[in-house]
């Protein structure tokens, strides 16, 4: 069971492949792998090559995630979002990370997902927004009643903050979560009359250690800065495509929606 593995400390690596289509009057697309980390940062226990709250080649730590950017605590934080929306804890749930670590202390990573995990079921997630201009807002997917959330399920929710310059803060996002012992899949669909993008995430899910973590900087090196890089090299494409840039307008009073 990954709960199971996850909680004995395993690390998993998911060299993700990351797709996204704009829809609309200008179209544009693209695709590019990504590596991501599955771990529990409460019981993790990585390679010599992965440290936790430390320098490392890649490191995972708790102030990049869960809370205001920057100044994150890590799990607790994501436990206490889904107490206050009424989820309760039980023996056995594990809170997993799904994340772009640091690479030689550099980070920045578009998305994150905070999961409970039960078994082999998602019982609850946190999808944990970054922009380019230093924001970050998150959001809550559950289902009603926190039953585990299928691969048919779709959870929408109204999209609040600015991502992209060249597409308004106007519509929903719709998540869908599939999730198998050795792979992970997620989608995030946003309408907006005619418009909005389609963006996924898929990969195998394998063990994370030395060997891997040295394959993933051979094979993409730069970690976080190549993902800026690539943003970058997409947001130019657009723009000559004619794309009209948004001005960035302040983030969401509250941090999670």
């Amino acid at each position: 069971m990954l709960a199971e593995r996850l909680h004995a400390g395993q690390v998993l690596h998911m060299p993700a492949d990351v797709t996204h289509a704009r829809r609309g009057a200008i179209r544009h697309a693209f695709r590019y792998r990504v590596d991501y980390l599955l771990l529990s940062p409460e019981t993790a226990k990585g390679p010599a090559l992965l440290s936790l709250n430390r320098f490392n080649l890649f490191a995972v730590h708790d102030r990049d995630h869960g809370g205001l950017r920057g100044k994150g605590v890590g799990a607790s934080w994501a436990w206490d979002q889904l107490a206050q929306a009424g989820f309760e804890r039980t023996p056995g749930m594990v809170m997993a990370l799904l994340t772009q670590p640091r690479l030689l202390g550099h980070w920045f990573t578009p998305v994150s997902f905070w999961l409970v995990l039960r078994g082999d079921e998602i019982l609850a997630a946190i999808a944990e927004v970054n922009n380019t201009f230093g924001q970050r807002h998150s959001y809550l997917c559950v289902t009603p009643g926190f039953t585990p959330i299928g691969p048919d399920d779709d959870i929408c929710t109204r999209k609040l903050f600015h991502v992209s310059p060249f597409q308004d803060v106007a519509g929903e996002y719709r998540f869908a979560f599939r999730l198998t012992p050795d792979h992970i899949g997620i989608r995030i669909a946003q309408i907006d009359s005619g418009n909005g993008l389609d963006a996924a995430m898929t990969g195998a899910l394998r063990p994370f250690g030395n060997a891997a973590a040295i394959g993933a900087c051979l094979r993409r090196p730069g970690g976080s800065l190549r993902v800026l890089a690539l943003i970058y090299w997409n947001a130019l494409r657009l723009k000559l495509k004619g794309a009209a840039y948004r001005p960035v307008p302040a983030p969401p009073d509250k941090d999670v929606s």
